[in-house]
């Protein structure tokens, strides 16, 4: 009930058909300026784009989640151009490995999981060009052989940008442009369920080097990493995509982001014919 409470209390705050009163919390760095002093108060209005951060750890979920928002919203259907909202997957982020990386890599001994595998400055760079109502090319990346392919994606202005991976709440500078953040709470035997019929199925790996991989690697940088970044978690949304409460409150409240108001901000994003969409986690 109290989670339930939590939800429609953001949603009441963030509703685009009012004014509202600015919070300490969200007065923070990198925000757009949207704030304007009214009959004495400090007033909000709903920044374009509105940027959420769902982080989470390996196979919590989080792709899962945001497909159901996607889905729920119509957005489906809607051809890449036109989207109001996008997806974005920080596993696009992870960067180019050396020769001997690669190899470790192939061996289940490189550690994705950790921060130095990202290409921060791509990152940070991606996520202000499409704050800025800017289009960005992203790279397909192969989880096969570790790397990013040579076809390149246009991601599209969006009125809601769904950045998803399990640190992007560790960063920062990252973290001080999210309007929302939400952490995909997942038991980690689950996890390790999903992430063994995950690889096994789709990458190719044998169960003893992902085990390997997961009790050396993936699970210490969870713990180190991920996990204490859940306290910035504006929502937690445990259970994961399975949580249709929580999804269905956070629709609701995107729904009242999409919906024309006099009181949003920023440009008026253009619309295009259409391109592609962004990958899956690592």
């Amino acid at each position: 009930m109290l989670f339930r409470q939590k939800i429609l209390k953001c949603c009441r705050y963030f509703a685009t058909n009012s004014n509202f009163q600015m919070m300490a919390a969200t007065n923070r760095s990198g925000s757009t300026n949207s704030w304007q002093r009214k009959n004495g108060f400090e007033r909000e209005r709903v920044p374009r784009p509105f940027v959420i951060g769902v982080a989470g750890g390996t196979a919590s979920g989080k792709s899962s989640v945001c497909a159901k928002i996607m889905q729920q919203l119509g957005q489906d259907d809607v051809d890449h151009k036109q989207r109001q909202v996008v997806i974005i997957n920080q596993d696009t982020f992870y960067r180019p490995l050396s020769e001997e990386e690669n190899a470790k890599a192939l061996k289940g001994e490189f550690n994705f999981d950790h921060p130095d595998a990202f290409d921060y400055d791509f990152m940070v760079n991606t996520l202000k060009e499409l704050v800025a109502g800017n289009e960005v090319k992203l790279p397909q990346y192969n989880y096969k052989t570790n790397a990013r392919e040579e076809k390149w994606h246009t991601v599209y202005p969006a009125d809601v940008v769904l950045f998803e991976g399990i640190l992007v709440f560790y960063f920062k500078e990252l973290r001080d442009m999210y309007h929302m953040k939400l952490f995909v709470d997942t038991d980690p035997d689950t996890r390790l369920a999903r992430r063994v019929l995950r690889d096994t199925k789709e990458r190719g790996r044998d169960i003893e080097n992902i085990l390997h991989q997961y009790t050396t690697l993936v699970k210490p940088a969870f713990e180190e990493f991920c996990l204490p970044t859940k306290k910035y978690a504006d929502v937690i949304i445990p259970r994961g995509a399975d949580n249709t409460v929580a999804i269905d409150l956070i629709v609701q409240h995107i729904q009242e982001l999409l919906r024309p108001s006099a009181n949003k901000i920023g440009n008026k994003r253009p619309r295009y014919n259409s391109d592609s969409f962004v990958g899956r986690p690592h």
